[in-house]
């Protein structure tokens, strides 16, 4: 750990007290730091080795991240506290060589013909979960949002569509995501002393049993495709399956599990969350909503996936709710190879500094009136990657960022034309900490107020293809 008293723009606060902000707290402890050190700050906090320069000015973001002269490395150790639920051999946490060949592996499932196969199921699961909620009957939008996100994730990437096992891996998934779903329980990631198996009814020992219990499933589903294997099937798993690196290697069973169990319980969480952040943003703005109707309106009967994904509108509102509360707070951590100047501070190898996305994006420099939902802003001018980074940025930029923003603008498109709906309460949603997310504190209640009965479901409506 560097000294302390020695790195730039440290924060007074005592290290004890910074810690429990930080968890309690991330948005208001960035925020207090950035009102004394702007672009750059120095926090002692949990789980990047204590010390950590937090970077919110765009040009030492682009610095960190374009990485070109290797001044930054990312070592995949700084993503140590996901390793009890994501394994040693996710791509989370590979480094060099082998973090850049699995990626190659897994980028092919998440472009091209493969996305155009999930649009028709996304807006029917869409379709699906919406008309079992009863009308004007109070519902968590997290909750829907998480429901339509999970069953996406497994058939997607695991290929899983109804039977015992895909409704067993679905409730427990659920219920292994809600065991950190608070500040105080997100604090067992985080001090490894709190990981202590007290029993089923303690929180680390509920999460154990949990975990073990999706184990037992992923491994035997994984064991039965191997024994039959089936060349048609086009999930993720499959073919990761069938992959193998430079030297011919396939994936060993350990290393499928722990890539699959990221990618569901990354892809799935911090979707679910986007998702229901913009449902809150476009019904507290009835501007918003009414141009987005229109928008959505003059699609025609017969719009297709790509369409749908293109609208201008739809995307600046998309954009406009990731920029408020990204739900990834900082890029993964570098550490500093060799001194380096970094916005005109000299810091000295061992170091670790971190780009913190959400300071960037509430920058009035760069988003005037930043606290104000705007999504013309978005129309107006185009920001560069270092400004607007709501999948991080740089070779460690989330793998599923495509089939992310196209799940939430097709799952958007698909409730809100067929579906009226009102938030309960006009109280300002707040965020809060969900593990290592930024989650609206009290889940987002809403209604259904009527149908759109003059829209048929854009499940029914997209029949095209994209070209």
């Amino acid at each position: 750990m560097k000294n302390y008293k020695q790195l730039p723009n440290t924060l007074k606060t005592p290290s004890i007290v910074q810690q429990i902000q930080w968890i309690a707290d991330p948005v208001g402890y960035m925020e207090k730091g950035a009102q004394q050190y702007p672009d750059l700050f120095t926090g002692r906090i949990v789980g990047f080795g204590d010390t950590v320069v937090f970077v919110s000015h765009p040009q030492g973001i682009q610095e960190i991240l374009t990485n070109d002269r290797k001044k930054f490395t990312a070592p995949g150790k700084f993503n140590k506290i996901g390793i009890p639920i994501v394994g040693n051999y996710s791509i989370a946490l590979l480094e060099g060589n082998t973090h850049k060949e699995r990626r190659q592996l897994l980028m092919p499932s998440f472009h091209g013909e493969r996305m155009r196969a999930y649009g028709q199921l996304i807006c029917n699961l869409s379709e699906q979960v919406f008309t079992q909620l009863p009308q004007e009957q109070p519902f968590s939008a997290c909750v829907v949002m998480q429901d339509i996100s999970l069953q996406v994730i497994l058939q997607a990437i695991f290929g899983l569509y109804e039977g015992e096992r895909y409704q067993k891996i679905k409730r427990l998934l659920a219920s292994l995501l809600d065991v950190f779903k608070s500040p105080i329980t997100s604090s067992f990631l985080m001090f490894p002393l709190l990981q202590k198996d007290l029993g089923p009814w303690s929180t680390w020992g509920n999460f154990l049993r949990l975990r073990q219990q999706i184990d037992d499933l992923l491994y035997a589903e994984i064991a039965e495709r191997r024994q039959q294997p089936d060349p048609n099937r086009i999930d993720i798993l499959s073919m990761l399956m069938s992959a193998q690196d430079e030297e011919g290697q396939a994936m060993t069973d350990q290393e499928l599990r722990d890539e699959v169990i990221t990618l569901m319980l990354a892809s799935h969480e911090t979707t679910a969350m986007s998702m229901a952040w913009a449902l809150y943003w476009i019904h507290r703005n009835s501007e918003v909503r009414e141009k987005l109707l229109q928008e959505l309106g003059s699609l025609g009967d017969s719009p297709d996936y790509t369409s749908i994904f293109r609208l201008p509108y739809l995307t600046a509102v998309c954009n406009e709710s990731l920029r408020m509360y990204p739900v990834t707070m900082l890029t993964l951590p570098r550490v500093v190879e060799e001194p380096v100047e970094l916005l005109g501070h000299l810091l000295e190898p061992g170091t670790v500094v971190a780009g913190s996305i959400y300071l960037a994006h509430h920058r009035e420099d760069v988003y005037p009136e930043h606290n104000k939902f705007k999504p013309e802003r978005f129309l107006e001018r185009q920001f560069s990657a270092y400004e607007f980074l709501p999948f991080g940025g740089g070779a460690r930029r989330c793998i599923g960022q495509a089939l992310a923003q196209f799940e939430m603008k097709l799952v958007l498109a698909t409730v809100l034309s067929r579906y009226q709906l009102a938030l309960v309460d006009q109280k300002p949603e707040l965020p809060q900490r969900r593990g290592v997310s930024l989650a609206p504190s009290s889940g987002i209640k809403m209604v259904i107020t009527g149908d759109r009965t003059s829209q048929k479901p854009l499940g029914t409506l997209v029949t095209t293809s994209a070209s």
